[in-house]
């Protein structure tokens, strides 16, 4: 059970007392916590001895009497305020008057309780007190979350983007010193490098319009009958060049037509992704085999390679975002790091899933699932 921690004001033993007693026992389950809450009552008898505890303790919620000896509750309050503690105030006065109600609420009060109270009444406050204090936490704490993501993925982004940029600068370098020779045809492997440098920075811009489209929820579907057959089959043949050029065979196994409803767009994304890394990351004259099925209302995409393959450690960070299996054999292949981690995004839109079975130097097989979003919009 979680528990907040009361601090409660008061110059009447009586009332102070009470109030404890009745805390003590009382527990709220609120909609947004799994788990019920109870509350720890701890006592101040005058203004000196809350502001001692203020500052030693952490409290969660302060019951304030307005009018105590030493600091009055309008005085607290704005040592509350001034110091930053983090609580939420209940202002606890037999002299409710509208003056005093501007003037604890311009200092932070959350709520007033009038005396006396009944034991009903006082809950009541709390349990609204306590609700309003964990829903402003939990959205502090996404904030903060937020901005930590958002530094992580800028910090990640930038150095991304470093290496590139320098090396196209290296060989800028190279060219306004002339250090290859005189001819233009000296500095074609140069001019080469960098285009493909900067293919590589314009595919990952792409990919992120694409990252930050799908998670925003802006990017515009266009939902229509598709044959998922012949999409995957014009990836296969805008691979097949690179496949052709290092002796790579690939299979293509679907029983036509595979229709579903969906956004051509992205499963043209899915389907590129998936065969163009079974090329890239495959070994010379290795083999890439491709099925495609439809099972009632589920589509299932098989995309298996004789590649590289991956150990169970690099298969767990697979679909994180700007992550790339670096090895020996993978070190010089491009790319952004972001296309796996759009195409989970891309799936999840579809009700589906995908998995990965690989193996170190042996190869891997990536399976996709998809519902049909007619039968999406059934459920």
């Amino acid at each position: 059970m979680n528990t907040l921690k009361v601090l409660i004001c008061d110059d009447e033993p009586g009332m102070r007392h009470g109030a404890a007693k009745v805390l003590k026992n009382f527990t709220i389950q609120l909609a947004h916590v799994q788990e019920p809450i109870g509350f720890i009552p701890v006592e101040a008898a005058d203004g000196n001895e809350a502001m001692d505890h203020l500052q030693k303790d952490g409290f969660d919620l302060v019951l304030l009497d307005y009018k105590m000896p030493g600091p009055s509750g309008l005085e607290i309050l704005e040592f509350i305020k001034q110091s930053k503690i983090d609580v939420i105030t209940v202002m606890v006065t037999a002299y409710a008057s509208l003056e005093v109600a501007v003037s604890a609420t311009k200092n932070g009060a959350f709520d007033f309780l009038a005396k006396p109270f009944t034991p009903e009444e006082l809950k009541s406050v709390v349990e609204k007190a306590a609700g309003s204090l964990l829903a402003h936490r939990e959205a502090k704490r996404l904030a903060e979350e937020k901005h930590r993501v958002r530094f992580q993925f800028i910090s990640v982004l930038a150095h991304e983007l470093k290496a590139p940029l320098a090396a196209v600068e290296s060989y800028l370098q190279l060219m306004r010193r002339h250090t290859a020779g005189e001819a233009i045809s000296d500095y074609d492997h140069i001019v080469k490098r960098s285009l493909i440098r900067i293919d590589g920075m314009r595919k990952m811009i792409f990919d992120l319009l694409d990252l930050t489209r799908i998670e925003s929820g802006q990017k515009k579907r266009e939902l229509a009958d598709l044959d998922i057959a012949e999409i995957a089959k014009t990836s296969v043949e805008t691979m097949s060049v690179v496949a052709v050029e290092r002796g790579i065979a690939i299979h293509f196994d679907a029983n036509k037509p595979v229709r579903m409803h969906a956004d051509k767009s992205e499963i043209e994304i899915i389907c590129n992704n998936l065969i163009s890394n079974a090329v890239k990351y495959n070994k010379d004259n290795g083999l890439v085999e491709i099925s495609l099925f439809k099972f009632s209302d589920e589509i299932t995409l098989k995309v298996s390679d004789t590649g590289f393959g991956m150990n169970p450690e690099e298969q767990e960070r697979l679909f994180g975002e700007f992550v790339r299996i670096k090895n020996e054999n993978t070190r010089n292949i491009m790319g952004s790091g972001l296309g796996l981690s759009i195409v989970k995004k891309l799936i999840t839109l579809y009700k589906g899933d995908i998995t990965v079975e690989s193996e170190k130097d042996k190869g891997s097989t990536f399976t996709v699932m998809l519902k049909d979003i007619l039968d999406i919009n059934k459920e």
